[in-house]
């Protein structure tokens, strides 16, 4: 679905990968109010609905030549300037709105009653933030990954848990995490000969294992 849609209406992939990601956060809000199924669920379902229809359709679209592995796995290496300022503009504007949503989503975050008797639009703080981060995947996909992006949200995060003590300091101590993952992770690359999506979360992987003992002994404290 993903790549049929931009090749089928001749426009760039990235914008294609953005609209439909968009799309299916949407539906996603829009069926929040049911209760049949839970949020994970719907979820799991739709995310994984999409990435099977968009393989089969890329493989049934005639003439058009994709790098399935490349999206399935991302390749770094392959990122083109037009790639680049789409991630430049990716950074300023889920990095401007996420300084402006801080607050009310912290405070959904701790006590959602509470936040909504005190006046904040939860249903509307939820629903940015889940377009923000389907169009954070969308921009990722190309470099870390259909298969990756999700550990590259989870992994630094969970490391970061191990030093800090403030939400502030696990956003900052999660992007340095990140930061260090990718290019220790480039480094593995260059040397090996090995993929670099893969090879990134490799890294993360391993300074997770490494941050674990203080997990403990902070949940023992």
């Amino acid at each position: 679905m993903l790549f049929r849609s931009g090749i089928l209406l001749s426009i760039d992939l990235t914008i294609g990968v953005v609209v439909v990601s968009i799309a299916l956060a949407l539906l996603l809000i829009g069926m929040q109010g049911q209760k049949l199924l839970s949020q994970d669920t719907l979820l799991g379902i739709l995310a994984h609905a999409a990435l099977a229809a968009g393989l089969l359709a890329a493989t049934m679209v005639g003439g058009a030549r994709l790098d399935l592995m490349g999206y399935l796995f991302g390749d770094i290496l392959a990122v083109s300037n037009g790639d680049l300022w789409w991630l430049l503009f990716g950074l300023a504007l889920v990095g401007g709105l996420m300084a402006w949503l801080w607050r009310p989503l912290l405070a959904i975050s701790v006590h959602e009653e509470m936040a909504a008797a005190e006046g904040v639009p939860v249903a509307f703080i939820r629903a940015v933030f889940m377009l923000l981060i389907a169009f954070t995947v969308a921009l990722s996909i190309k470099i870390v990954g259909i298969l990756l992006i999700t550990a590259m949200l989870i992994i630094p995060a969970a490391a970061a848990r191990a030093f800090v003590s403030t939400p502030e300091q696990m956003a900052v101590g999660a992007g340095m995490i990140s930061a260090a993952g990718v290019l220790a992770g480039l480094a593995m690359s260059l040397k090996l000969d090995t993929p670099a999506g893969p090879s990134i979360v490799l890294v993360l992987t391993v300074l997770f294992i490494a941050a674990v003992p203080w997990l403990l002994r902070r949940n023992r404290a």
